[in-house]
């Protein structure tokens, strides 16, 4: 009886000795885990400073995990010289109205791939003219209650106009929280936006041996570039040759074929620029054509060329419809000729439905669009604004380029001909 209980006393007393042992295991990994976090948040701060330093604008999109690099980049002074919008479709019903498809995985390479392009023509629609812009994708599927049965892993997309990197990542399951999770995915987020903003230094997130790690990267010369804006997977490409960038974040777009340019368009866009009040001027060319065959990048190469040489920024899209401008350069004035105006308010070239021309051009209204339209022949007479007959709820829309201020005749068309091109 003496022995029984001596030998369970002994036996009580090595549980207690292990779960001592197990706890002062716990606290010490605690310290271990607050001082490398502790560490680590000493190195993220001068890396988010150096990113806020450099002229490249952001959209990022994150789902099941990094939401720590969020609180870094804002809480840090000058995010609003990186971050153009921040959203988390962390529901699946969320990530599949931002996709526009049910993904064959949500946690994948692809679905993080096809995050980062969204979010890069995205930034590329709300970016001040001219500047470099980076899409952010990531989709997470990190340590949670209940544990989950696969990987903790994680796949992390940054594309930019001529670079797609992928970094996969899985961590070693078990070791660490939730939270010790998300903050390392936060690190490597943080990291992926530093390289894609070209911001030297020597970062390196706190991994170990046991977690597996893999980056890929693509780059894409400026052909690739042009067919996939000719495939519709980019929604423009700015060309910034304009020397002088200081504006204003408004674009005054005068859109054309410029075939050839003409110091007519050059002047045109400069007395719309002067009628706005300022602006960044910018020609566009659409690739695609309503009525012709999509240019060929050699043609569109070629036509670029002369903005070059004019020291003017050009912007390639594959719109070309006004409404389709429209969404793309929300809050954007528009130079067109009085021709082109006529043809904007005709509903022959809505179906011959007037109120669907209504709607139509009332939803360019509300991008904050507007449209500049000076004098042109039209059937051999020359026209102005005040010549048509603009319906009463969108005339505030159109604003008149004064015939004194602005007039010629020559057209492109006819410029080749003098020319003896075709």
């Amino acid at each position: 009886m003496n022995k029984t209980t001596s030998f369970t006393s002994l036996n009580q007393s090595s549980e207690i000795g292990e779960e001592e042992d197990k706890d002062r295991n716990r606290c010490t990994e605690t310290k271990k885990t607050t001082t490398t976090k502790s560490m680590a948040d000493s190195r993220i701060k001068p890396l988010v400073d150096a990113i806020h330093a450099t002229p490249t604008k952001c959209v990022l999109y994150l789902a099941g995990g990094a939401s720590q690099a969020i609180g870094y980049l804002l809480s840090v002074p000058g995010a609003s010289n990186t971050v153009l919008e921040t959203v988390v479709p962390y529901s699946r019903m969320s990530l599949i109205q931002l996709l526009g498809k049910i993904p064959t995985q949500f946690c994948s390479q692809n679905t993080a791939e096809e995050m980062a392009l969204i979010a890069y023509n995205r930034a590329l629609k709300l970016s001040p003219p001219g500047s470099p812009v980076l899409g952010v994708g990531f989709t997470g599927a990190l340590a949670s209650m209940p544990p989950k049965r696969g990987d903790h892993r994680f796949y992390l997309s940054t594309r930019t106009s001529d670079r797609l990197c992928i970094s996969t990542v899985t961590f070693t399951k078990g070791l660490r929280t939730r939270e010790q999770e998300d903050h390392l995915s936060s690190q490597i987020f943080l990291k992926a936006i530093a390289n894609a903003c070209k911001v030297p230094g020597t970062f390196v997130p706190d991994l170990i041996e046991s977690d597996v790690s893999d980056e890929q990267e693509r780059e894409f010369s400026e052909d690739q570039e042009l067919e996939q804006l000719i495939n519709g997977e980019i929604s423009f490409k700015v060309y910034p040759f304009s020397k002088d960038n200081s504006n204003g974040e408004r674009r005054i777009i005068l859109p054309g074929s410029f075939n050839p340019l003409h110091e007519g368009h050059l002047k045109l866009l400069e007395v719309a620029t002067s009628i706005c009040g300022g602006g960044y001027p910018c020609f566009e060319i659409s690739a695609i054509n309503a009525d012709k065959p999509p240019l060929s990048i050699s043609q569109i190469k070629d036509r670029v060329k002369q903005f070059e040489k004019a020291g003017k920024t050009i912007i390639l899209s594959n719109q070309p419809y006004f409404y389709k401008k429209a969404e793309i350069f929300p809050g954007s004035a528009f130079v067109i000729g009085a021709d082109t105006a006529a043809r904007l308010i005709n509903p022959k070239y809505y179906d011959g439905d007037y109120n669907k021309m209504l709607m139509i051009l009332n939803g360019c209204k509300a991008t904050g669009c507007t449209f500049l339209v000076g004098g042109r022949n039209v059937d051999g007479v020359f026209k102005v604004l005040d010549d048509l007959d603009i319906p009463e709820e969108l005339k505030d829309m159109f604003i008149t380029i004064p015939e004194e201020k602005f007039r010629i005749d020559i057209s492109s068309t006819e410029l080749r001909k003098k020319l003896g091109k075709q």
